[in-house]
């Protein structure tokens, strides 16, 4: 029997080609979406769920379990965008992200842990992403949130591994997905300071994203991960460049770091 499966965001992009994938290679797999009904073509169940609503969490969970008797494996994808300069994000879309990227995935691991700890088996993988390693202009929430992701799983490997569970990050770069048109946009506000800057970087990531990966790429990095019995702590995903730029951080001086940032982003 294959392994049974929950996927945050599993409606679209990233969640809906993993689960896709895992579907047809015999994977009892569960998506979820905040209004399952409202998603059609789907080939595997949605569950109703939203990672700021730690009760939705619990009762997706324990239908789960209630149908399976397990939960396998934890693809933590549901995630936001956020852009803007960092003096005009407004606090409550700063605190909506950090709900979203990080405490959301947190309370989903905090449900499935117990499940998985009783099995004496399991599987997180947490999407981050490569902005999470840099600090990147008019991102700085994004990468500051997915940046928290990483650190949190490296520390709670170490905290469940004597249950036999493994716990993962998996960072993309950029795919073609709707992430563009579902992030929060800091208004483009006439005459401010930073009126043109952030414009000009605002059309370089749409672009970014509209040139992206396919999801599909992860999806196959995803099952890979999943089919191995002891994966690693990071992976990256996506363009050499986009990859690379993880190596450059880790080598070059932070000021030569700082100038290659921002001679890419024309600051």
């Amino acid at each position: 029997m294959g392994k049974v499966v929950l996927i945050t965001g599993g409606s679209s992009g990233i969640g809906k080609a993993i689960g896709e994938l895992l579907f047809q290679k015999g994977y009892t797999v569960y998506g979820t979406s905040r209004n399952p009904e409202k998603v059609q073509q789907t080939i595997f169940p949605l569950i109703a769920l939203d990672v700021r609503q730690t009760d939705t969490i619990h009762q997706a969970v324990k239908t789960i379990i209630d149908k399976e008797g397990r939960l396998d494996v934890l693809i933590n994808n549901a995630g936001v965008g956020i852009t803007g300069p960092l003096e005009e994000i407004p606090a409550d879309e700063i605190r909506n992200n950090f709900e979203t990227n990080l405490f959301g995935p947190i309370e989903v691991m905090k449900s499935v842990l117990p499940y998985m700890r009783q099995q004496n088996s399991g599987l997180i993988i947490n999407i981050t992403s490569i902005a999470g390693y840099m600090g990147l202009p008019y991102r700085s929430v994004y990468s500051a949130s997915k940046g928290a992701l990483e650190l949190i799983t490296e520390a709670m490997r170490m905290e469940v591994k004597s249950f036999g569970i493994h716990i993962t990050n998996v960072a993309p770069g950029d795919f073609v997905t709707n992430i563009a048109s579902g992030r929060y946009h800091a208004p483009l506000v006439i005459g401010s300071a930073y009126e043109i800057p952030y414009g000009n970087t605002l059309n370089m990531m749409n672009d970014h994203v509209d040139s992206g990966s396919d999801p599909n790429q992860m999806a196959e990095a995803v099952l890979a991960i999943i089919q191995n019995p002891n994966p690693k702590i990071h992976y990256k995903v996506g363009a050499f460049m986009q990859k690379f730029s993880i190596v450059l951080k880790r080598v070059l001086p932070d000021k030569v770091y700082e100038k290659l940032l921002m001679n890419h982003y024309k600051l």
